[in-house]
C-alpha cells in the first residue's frame, strides 16, 4: 500500500510539472518570437538614397580652416565663394564643386558622394584641381537630419580618425565640419568648418546652377593655387587633410 501511494505521488508530481512546464514553454517561446520580431524592426535600415536632396542647387560658401591641425596651434584663415551640387542617378550620387578664395590662396574641391544601398551608408570622395587624385573616403550616414562621416588616416606620420558632420540643414542652409582625433577618437579638433547659405535669383527662388556659376565666375578673384591648404609640396600633409564634404 505505501508503494502504491509512492507511485501515485510521483505521477501527480510529473503530471504537475508537465502542466506547469507548458505555459511557460509558451510564454518562453512568444517572448523569443516577440525578440525576433523586434530584433528585425531594430535592424531595419532606413533607405538614405535622397538624404542629400535637400543641396542640390548653388551655394554661397564661407568657410573658416585652421592652418596646422593638431599642432595646438589655433590659427584661422577665412574664404569665401560658391558650391554646386548636382544630382546623379536620380538622387544616389552626387557631384560638388566647390571654389573659395581667401588669404591663402585659391581652392577649387570636387567631391563624389556615392550611396551603399547593401550597407545603407554614403561615401564622401573629395579630389581637388591641384592633384586630381580622390582621397580616401569617409563613411557613414543621416540620422535625425545629423550626418557624421568618418575614416583612419595618417597625419605627419602619425595614424588619425577623420570626423566630418553635416547639421543646421535648413531649405536654404546647411553647416559643415571636418575634425581630426589622435587619440582615438577619445577628443576632437575642429580644423574646417563652412557654412551654406542658397544662391537666389532675382525673384527670391532659389538660382539655377547655370546662372549661379555666371554671377560667381564674374566675381571670383583666381589666385595662385602655391598656399592652398592642401598643397601637398608645402604642407607635406596626407590626404587627411582634405574637406569631406561640399565645402
Amino acid at each position: 500500500m505505501t508503494t502504491t501511494l509512492k507511485y501515485i505521488r510521483t505521477y501527480l508530481l510529473v503530471c504537475g510539472l508537465g502542466v506547469v512546464s507548458q505555459p511557460l514553454h509558451g510564454r518562453a517561446q512568444q517572448n523569443s518570437d516577440a525578440a525576433k520580431t523586434g530584433s528585425q524592426q531594430d535592424g531595419t535600415e532606413r533607405d538614405g538614397q535622397h538624404d542629400f536632396d535637400f543641396e542640390i542647387g548653388a551655394w554661397k560658401t564661407r568657410l573658416s580652416r585652421r592652418l596646422h591641425p593638431l599642432t595646438g596651434s589655433t590659427t584661422w584663415v577665412e574664404y569665401e565663394g560658391t558650391t554646386f551640387v548636382r544630382k546623379v542617378w536620380n538622387g544616389r550620387a552626387n557631384l560638388v564643386e566647390l571654389e573659395v578664395d581667401g588669404p591663402k590662396g585659391h581652392i577649387e574641391g570636387l567631391s563624389l558622394r556615392l550611396y551603399n544601398p547593401q550597407s545603407h551608408q554614403w561615401s564622401l570622395n573629395f579630389s581637388n584641381s591641384n592633384d586630381g587624385t580622390l582621397s580616401q573616403p569617409t563613411i557613414g550616414k543621416f540620422k535625425d537630419g545629423r550626418g557624421e562621416f568618418f575614416n583612419q588616416e595618417s597625419l605627419n606620420g602619425r595614424a588619425i580618425f577623420v570626423r566630418f558632420v553635416i547639421s543646421d540643414i535648413t531649405p536654404n542652409s546647411c553647416h559643415f565640419e571636418q575634425s581630426f582625433s589622435d587619440d582615438g577618437g577619445k577628443s576632437w579638433e575642429v580644423n574646417w568648418v563652412a557654412t551654406d547659405t542658397r544662391v537666389q535669383d532675382a525673384s527670391g527662388g532659389a538660382a539655377g546652377l547655370a546662372g549661379a556659376q555666371e554671377v560667381a565666375s564674374s566675381s571670383v578673384v583666381r589666385q595662385s593655387l602655391d598656399d592652398a591648404w592642401w598643397t601637398r609640396p608645402m604642407l607635406a600633409l596626407s590626404a587627411a587633410t582634405l574637406p569631406r564634404g561640399p565645402s
